[in-house]
């Protein structure tokens, strides 16, 4: 009989980790319509279903050093970096064990102790405070990377081209991640941009660029390690234009009339969730058993998420003037 192991295959287990983590994403937004639909969930909501590949594959690219500054639409991203779902759900609740203590909600999910450096309401936004993160290391001499991400309506403010100009001009350690979804809340991309090819575009900053299809995650992953790769090795900001699609409106408060269903249904034909796990499932990577055992493991992680974010604690009322101005240091003697 012969004693010979077959070695486990790396390359599958990290494509099924891949999976798992999209997967996360996937469901725990799909949690979250039922919550906010049952009205345990209020205030705005911006989901994320049809993009998970994107923020999955970026932040495996990323070292526990780099930092991540998001967007109003961040679950995934936060999700993929690593912060709790128990973390983020109490958010959702406005609980005091959320992300941000609950203060922030869906819009504002914070954990300073993994480098990620939340959302933020303001469209385009996050784009000079990345700029502020990046030149900090480089002052410092830090080896890390700031990747931020931004949509299609943020190429249009001012924030992208100013961080644009000055991460060219002073070679900054900025990874810009563009989640080109083709719609700025209800405007199409080709009714804002007379040139709709952004990657082309943001290369006249003197900066490398390239457009990746974002519904793959293997292709989001390989494209975001070559651009963290060139930027550690001196090559200045990197600008990715992810090409992918949101299944769902802008927000939840959206009517989502501005869009034709069959282009939303085009799309649908290449989830990046189900079309990946078919071809883990086509590659014999992926059993049957196996992905009813990863979907009741998710399942089981959800429900404690949200009964630990029913029992958490609101915050005390004596304590809603905390954070809203810093702390006054004694004065030197």
């Amino acid at each position: 009989m012969s004693t010979t192991r077959t070695r486990p295959n790396r390359q599958a287990a990290h494509r099924l980790a891949l999976l798992e983590s999209m997967l996360r994403v996937r469901r725990f937004e799909e949690r979250c319509v039922e919550l906010y639909s049952a009205a345990r969930i209020r205030g705005f909501m911006h989901l994320y279903i049809g993009e998970e590949a994107v923020a999955v594959g970026v932040n495996d690219a990323l070292t526990d050093d780099d930092a991540v500054v998001s967007t109003y639409r961040e679950h995934g991203h936060a999700l993929a970096r690593g912060v709790p779902a128990e973390a983020i759900m109490a958010e959702m609740f406005g609980k005091a064990t959320g992300c941000s203590h609950g203060r922030g909600g869906s819009m504002h999910l914070f954990d300073a102790g993994r480098r990620f450096y939340g959302g933020n309401a303001i469209v385009g936004g996050g784009l000079p405070l990345a700029a502020g993160l990046a030149l900090a290391d480089r002052m410092a001499d830090r080896y890390r990377v700031t990747c931020c991400f931004f949509g299609d309506g943020a190429f249009a403010e001012g924030e992208f081209h100013e961080t644009a100009n000055l991460a060219a001009l002073w070679g900054l350690p900025l990874l810009l991640v563009c989640e080109n979804n083709l719609y700025a809340m209800g405007t199409a991309l080709a009714r804002h941009q007379a040139q709709t090819d952004l990657a082309l575009r943001a290369a006249g900053y003197g900066m490398a660029s390239w457009a990746v299809d974002g519904m793959d995650v293997l292709a989001v992953e390989d494209a975001a390690r070559r651009a963290t790769e060139g930027i550690r090795g001196g090559g200045g900001p990197h600008f990715l234009e992810m090409r992918t699609y949101r299944f769902r409106a802008h927000s939840m408060y959206d009517s989502d009339r501005y869009r034709d269903k069959a282009e939303i249904e085009h799309w649908k034909e290449r989830d990046p969730v189900e079309g990946f796990a078919r071809r883990l499932h086509e590659a014999k990577e992926l059993s049957g058993r196996a992905r009813s055992a990863l979907e009741d493991r998710l399942a089981a992680e959800l429900d404690a998420a949200v009964d630990a974010a029913e029992r958490a604690p609101e915050e005390p009322v004596e304590d809603l003037l905390r954070y809203v101005t810093s702390p006054v240091e004694a004065s030197p003697p």
